[in-house]
């Protein structure tokens, strides 16, 4: 692959020694594979043009090599994004990886070889589940090489979902979920742990079903959530046929307000276009700010409208933000570090604390995962926004909400 940044060439005449290499493992047919990719070129493109990464006394540039992991796609094995990941670090030489993989068993999977080589790692995008970070802490010196720059199941559930779905239970008076889930593990644990949560806090949950991945009918559930009186649907979901889910909601006019914890395709900025404005009132998280127009930091618009420039729309989703802070990220650890020693980087990185697009980024020093927030001043913060006329108008955390939420005229009837 071609180093990026070559239009750069004046800058650039300085940077000495061979690239910096971000192997990125990732299953690049699907929105959390290539948004990721996405962010990961753009940060590289600009910390090249600006002469590269400062490593002791030489500048070296970064090299992206992406690797398709197709760990998204339904029946592929976990193996086979074993494999990817194995042959960015063996042949592509890979110094750090970088995004993926992207489904959370083949990022569990993964921690044993990135331990085997001493590669470190920062998820960028999918895996949202707490075991990776909890292997992390019971087993520090074998997994420190691991860590994990977005959201993840536990924090979601607690300091954003729930208190999203006080904040409608409040202003609308509604009490009656029903849970509709894809058939894998971080959607599984999430609709789990909604359930009881919501349960102790006033929420009826009316019933749980649950879609293998592919899923191109859901009447039979939806057509249970209006039996039963649901007037929330809470969603989670990470493949693209959720807009045949939305199309079908808004067809047959379910008096239910759709909350789409994760609900991939309603992420995107063509979703409208998609369903034909279908989509309408529908509710999506993208876990971290930035995936969506807000002004959570000064760097958030300027991310946004980054990204738009070079690649004709706003950022699409999940993992797009935090794919594109992670090689700032990188580029800080090594420069403190003054090394590319794969020890010193982690120490460095335990060390990070500096502003981003969706808030200050630092690490938790026993189980890196980056420390959440509902303030972007204090920590990585997240997303949920609500399609409104045709925009993702961001209604939670409060402090970075351009919108309030509403809902579709014929559940007000």
């Amino acid at each position: 692959m071609a180093l990026l940044g070559l239009p750069f060439l004046g800058q650039q005449a300085n940077a000495a020694g061979k690239p910096i290499v971000l192997g990125a493992p990732l299953s690049t047919a699907f929105l959390y594979g290539w948004d990721a990719e996405r962010g990961i070129k753009l940060a590289v493109e600009e910390i090249n043009a600006k002469g590269g990464v400062k490593v002791g006394k030489e500048k070296r540039l970064f090299k992206v090599e992406v690797m398709d992991t197709r760990d998204l796609e339904p029946g592929v094995p976990t193996s086979d994004a074993l494999l990817v990941v194995e042959k960015l670090i063996l042949e592509k030489k890979a110094d750090f990886i970088v995004g993926g993989p992207v489904r959370s068993e083949a990022a569990l999977a993964a921690m044993d070889l990135l331990s085997k080589y001493k590669k470190v790692s920062i998820l960028s995008t999918g895996v949202l589940t707490p075991k990776y970070h909890a292997r992390v802490a019971e087993e520090y010196d074998k997994f420190k090489y691991c860590f994990r720059i977005t959201g993840e199941v536990v924090w979601m559930v607690k300091g954003e979902f729930i208190p999203a779905l006080m904040d409608i239970k409040a202003k609308f008076g509604v009490n009656k979920l029903f849970i509709m889930l894809q058939d894998v593990a971080h959607a599984r644990a999430g609709g789990d742990i909604v359930a009881k949560i919501a349960s102790e806090k006033g929420w009826e949950v009316l019933g749980k079903e649950v879609y293998p991945t592919g899923t191109t009918d859901y009447s039979v559930g939806l057509l249970k959530a209006k039996k039963d009186n649901a007037q929330v649907i809470l969603i989670w979901m990470d493949m693209p046929e959720t807009a045949i889910l939305l199309k079908q909601w808004y067809d047959m006019k379910i008096p239910a307000l759709p909350f789409g914890t994760i609900i991939s395709a309603a992420e995107q900025p063509g979703f409208w276009k998609a369903t034909e404005g279908k989509g309408e009132y529908c509710l999506a998280s993208v876990v971290n700010a930035g995936n969506a127009p807000s002004k959570a930091t000064p760097w958030t618009m300027k991310f946004v409208e980054a990204y738009q420039k070079k690649y004709g729309l706003e950022p699409e989703g999940y993992g797009t933000s935090t794919s594109y802070m992670t090689p700032y990220v990188i580029k800080d650890a090594i420069e403190r570090a003054g090394t590319l020693n794969p020890d010193a980087i982690v120490a460095a990185l335990e060390k990070t604390d500096m502003m981003g697009v969706y808030g200050r980024i630092k690490f938790d020093p026993k189980n890196h995962q980056v420390i959440p927030s509902v303030d972007p001043k204090e920590g990585a913060v997240g997303t949920i926004f609500q399609w409104q006329a045709g925009k993702r108008v961001t209604v939670f955390p409060p402090k970075i909400a351009m919108g309030e939420i509403k809902l579709p005229p014929w559940m007000k009837k």
